[in-house]
């Protein structure tokens, strides 16, 4: 790291350096006058280092630092010097030493910073946005994208030593419907034609593998113009894979090495592969989730039997109409936190959030099942459900009936809350598993058609082939999603290689021949040129590097993201743009764009001294 500015980091002095003349440069992060000595920690990305500045050994130095103020750059030239035993700070790896300035210079002075340049830093999160070069400085912050650079490197040399190679797809294409809506840009030297920003690089990907690159990767940039939540971001990354003459157990065991490579380069952690495998049926009954949290029990469980012999009406009617009448048990007993009737009314509320109509619900008091509901069950039907929940005394059992879609919404939603609020859930675990086995399309209700779960170049199962045009619902997929403590970190599927599914897909979609042929003819021609099986998957990067560092939104690990307003904070984006440049793309804005335009949030001021 020698360089004129400086000859170490502020992160690698240690006693072995006692002695030595070095030099410096960084931020001031504190400075402490001790009447008469000055004690400036000078801070960089690799550490922070303690330098002492004594007015008898260098006075223009001294007189210097008696100016300095936080986050003023500056060089130091001095002596490494071992810490007196009792000012040792063992916190942190320079804290055995300091440096003896005897000679500094400030390279650029700050104005004083609107937020804290660290890690306990409370200002809210349009500020730091406002500030972000400022916020990156937190060591925090820093320490989130260094992760961020271990994973990419991570996966790198481990898809590089299984025959991989990194190959990047277009930004500018054309616009096909991938189910979020795509960022336009308007062509100047092609009049009325535009490009799209790519939502992934799912048709590139593919004819690579028509084009004979058997196994391709890419930290792939994607856009999707989409409302924004705390895991979305309108640009995002993602690790793209595809491979050519495989089957779903390739994939995925491809992308299990990746995915231990990465855990144990961050966290020093061997994982245990293969990860557990849920079919989407399994995940929905049991977890009320395809992305189910695995770390703790308190799965779903059906009552819909006892229901249909009840006296309870709400019950009843839901399972002899088709709906599902299932619950959960919140565990009681000594230890426990119990919930009381107000929590419960809480919990009420929480469900009907998810479309649930009520929460009906019964604790094992004196080993029987006691509460509002009760009444309407005989003993033996009492007892039967004790037995489904294997509930003990003081558990509470939570039913929700109605429309299956709304029972697993509802009660899935619940079984993670409870999880987190009664602290069921071991924060520091990693749980990975798979689901598998989704079906290939469900039915819009208001466009009255059938649409793609995945995307419509997902292959159907070979054995589920029969039923495509008879029994379009009932059709499973070649498609896997990987998940990791309840979120979703990434999917894929095996391909639809042969031109007449893709075709017959399309046409059960609604996609007619000529929409399929403006829309996606070039892969469609190129399938007809000899596709080989082939498939793949994406891996969220912001969502992953969130979870290994315990971030609450994937903007704490995005050098600069938007806001869910889709605003850059910093750069005041998106802006206005002049007559001219509207002109050159042929494009004129209505009256009324004019004016929300005008009253959009310019660039924002510079910051005042």
């Amino acid at each position: 790291m020698k360089t004129a500015y400086r000859t170490h980091t502020c992160g690698e002095l240690t006693r072995e350096h006692a002695g030595q003349t070095v030099r410096l440069a960084g931020w001031v992060d504190s400075s402490r006058d001790h009447g008469g000595l000055i004690f400036i920690d000078l801070r960089d990305r690799y550490g922070t280092t303690q330098c002492v500045f004594n007015p008898e050994v260098a006075r223009e130095a001294h007189a210097l630092a008696e100016e300095m103020h936080g986050q003023d750059v500056v060089r130091l030239e001095g002596t490494v010097s071992p810490r007196p035993a009792a000012a040792v700070n063992p916190k942190i790896p320079t804290g055995a030493i300091e440096v003896r300035v005897t000679v500094a210079e400030v390279l650029a002075k700050s104005a004083p910073p609107p937020i804290t340049v660290a890690d306990d830093c409370d200002a809210g999160e349009d500020v730091r946005l406002r500030y972000r070069y400022l916020d990156l400085r937190r060591p925090c912050m820093q320490r989130n994208l260094l992760v961020r650079h271990e994973i990419i490197q991570a996966m790198r040399r481990t898809l590089e030593g299984e025959r991989f190679i990194e190959v990047e797809t277009p930004l500018l294409t054309k616009s096909t419907p991938e189910g979020a809506r795509d960022f336009l840009v308007p062509s100047r030297i092609n009049p009325g034609r535009f490009y799209a920003l790519p939502q992934s690089p799912q048709l590139f990907k593919q004819i690579l593998m028509v084009s004979g690159f058997d196994r391709y990767y890419q930290i792939a940039r994607c856009l999707r113009d989409e409302d924004l939540r705390a895991d979305r971001q309108p640009e995002f990354t993602q690790l793209d894979i595809e491979m050519a003459f495989i089957a779903e157990d390739d994939v995925l065991g491809v992308t299990e090495r990746v995915v231990a490579a990465v855990v144990k380069a961050v966290k020093g952690v061997d994982l245990a592969t293969p990860f557990p495998r849920l079919s989407f049926a399994d995940a929905m009954r049991d977890y009320g989730s395809d992305k189910p949290d695995r770390r703790f029990e308190m799965k779903l469980a059906d009552v819909a039997e006892v229901a249909r012999a009840s006296e309870f009406r709400i019950f009843r009617q839901a399972a002899e109409a088709g709906g599902h009448v299932r619950g959960l048990k919140v565990p009681g007993g000594p230890g426990a936190p119990g919930l009381t009737r107000k929590d419960i009314d809480t919990l009420t509320a929480f469900a009907a959030d998810f479309g649930a109509k009520g929460l009906a619900w019964m604790r094992v008091e004196a080993e029987s099942l006691t509460g509002p509901i009760a009444k309407f069950f005989k003993p033996d039907q009492l007892a039967a459900m004790q037995k489904t929940f294997a509930a003990k005394e003081g558990d509470l059992l939570l039913f929700v009936a109605d429309a299956p879609a709304v029972v697993a919404a509802s009660l899935g939603a619940l079984r993670v809350h409870l999880g987190h609020r009664l602290g069921l859930v071991p924060q520091e675990e990693l749980n990975f598993c798979w689901v598998t086995d989704f079906p290939l399309f469900e039915w819009d209700v208001e466009e009255k058609r059938h649409v793609a779960i995945h995307h419509p170049f997902t292959s159907p199962k070979p054995e589920d082939l029969d039923r495509l045009e008879s029994e379009p619902l009932s059709v499973r997929a070649r498609a896997y999603d990987l998940v990791l403590n309840g979120v979703e970190l990434g999917g894929g599927s095996i391909r639809i290689h042969r031109p007449d599914v893709q075709e017959h897909v399309f046409r059960l979609l609604g996609i007619g021949k000529e929409e399929a042929e403006e829309k996606f003819g070039f892969l469609l021609e190129a399938l007809r040129y000899g596709a080989p099986p082939h498939g793949g998957i994406a891996l969220g990067l912001d969502r992953f590097v969130r979870l290994l560092v315990g971030a609450s939104s994937i903007r704490e690990v995005i050098a600069f993201p938007k806001t869910q307003r889709a605003q850059c904070m910093m750069s005041g984006a998106p802006g206005t743009v002049d007559e001219r440049q509207l002109r050159d793309l042929h494009i004129r804005l209505r009256p009324e764009a004019k004016g929300e335009a005008a009253g959009a949030p310019a660039t924002p001021p510079a910051p005042q001294e």
